[in-house]
């Protein structure tokens, strides 16, 4: 649930040409359109979303009918499973992949978003959409500010307390610590819904109804359908994965990077692909990631439709060699340890 950063000389909905027709971005992303690589992918979309919503909606049945049992906790870990193929729907219609529209792809992220997942849409787009214009980059990047975890060693260095040991130790704690981003992801969302940044004011009271309707129905099916111990515990279960899931398909694309100072500049093609991680890996993994292992193709094309960033691969590859630019694509395991190197280096102010 993104929305596309802003590339140079942005206009286009699907990735327009960078300012000046000689530089190399600008040519990189002629030879991506003349490839009909930023074209839109109707049939792909229509055929995802409605196995998304049959495997939803059939998660949810087979919930109603185990009943009050603890095979339940076996739904819980699929529908955390499906809660987040859903959410990569709605951050595909927040980058405007799927519609020609930006109203049909918001009505599309929101309903994604708000009514099945129940996050904030318009928290996200806000939120990404500044990460997505600077990438790894101190001070502009809302994905480095820090705060549970710290990404460099000044932000190490601020920490008193507590904080001090949470940062010594944050690699070991790393993913114990995601069973926890699904909480912080709702919370954020009625913290953005309640202030004044993030969601427009005008969406405000859809976005509120949409997740109050999530809230109530998700709920009331767990306290109406189990026992008020069992409800807990697929609560924990199902949230807790689900945030496990989503921190694992965001965490290998820049974490472990490249870090920008506040200060430096970098011209846009060289920002988003050295700072940027692809994931190595076939069908099955574009699947699980959601296309986000394309990390490198999807921050200079934002707008791309997911099933064509694997296309634009090659062309991204062969222009950030002859241009002399480190194109990083590892393993998913790999990726991990290259977080986790990064997060103890920081927090022991090593980096």
């Amino acid at each position: 649930m993104v929305v596309d950063a802003v590339e140079p000389g942005t206009r286009s909905r699907r990735g327009p040409p960078a300012a000046g027709r000689g530089s190399a971005y600008a040519e990189l992303s002629r030879q991506v359109k003349r490839a009909g690589l930023l074209d839109g992918r109707p049939a792909y979309y229509a055929l995802k979303i409605a196995a998304n919503l049959t495997f939803f909606a059939a998660g949810w049945v087979v919930f109603a009918l185990l009943g009050r049992s603890w095979w339940q906790l076996l739904v819980a870990v699929f529908l955390a499973v499906m809660f987040t193929q859903v959410a990569f729907v709605g951050h595909d219609a927040g980058h405007k992949q799927i519609f020609g529209s930006k109203r049909a792809n918001d009505l599309l992220g929101r309903l994604h978003g708000g009514l099945l997942v129940g996050l904030s849409y318009g928290w996200w787009v806000d939120k990404h959409n500044r990460h997505h214009a600077h990438p790894n980059h101190e001070g502009h990047d809302p994905d480095i500010a820090g705060g549970a975890l710290a990404f460099t060693p000044d932000q190490a260095r601020a920490r008193r307390g507590l904080g001090v040991l949470l940062a010594k130790w944050q690699a070991y704690l790393f993913f114990p610590m995601l069973l926890l981003e699904g909480l912080n992801l709702h919370v954020a969302s009625v913290r953005a819904l309640l202030g004044r940044t993030g969601t427009s004011p005008k969406a405000k009271p859809t976005e509120a109804i949409l997740l109050l309707t999530h809230t109530a129905g998700y709920l009331g099916a767990l306290f109406l359908v189990l026992s008020p111990f069992q409800a807990v515990c697929f609560l924990l279960v199902q949230q807790g994965l689900f945030g496990v899931y989503m921190g694992c398909s965001f965490a290998p694309n820049h974490k472990g990077m490249p870090i920008l100072s506040e200060d430096e500049k970098v011209d846009y093609l060289r920002r988003q692909v050295l700072t940027s991680r692809n994931v190595r890996g076939g069908r099955f993994t574009d699947f699980v990631l959601g296309g986000l292992n394309y990390q490198i193709e999807h921050h200079l094309f934002p707008s791309m439709p997911r099933p064509s960033l694997r296309r634009a691969q090659a062309l991204v590859r062969a222009s950030c060699e002859q241009h002399g630019i480190t194109y990083t694509e590892t393993s998913l395991a790999r990726s991990y340890a290259q977080v986790l190197r990064h997060l103890h280096a920081a927090g022991s102010g090593t980096v």
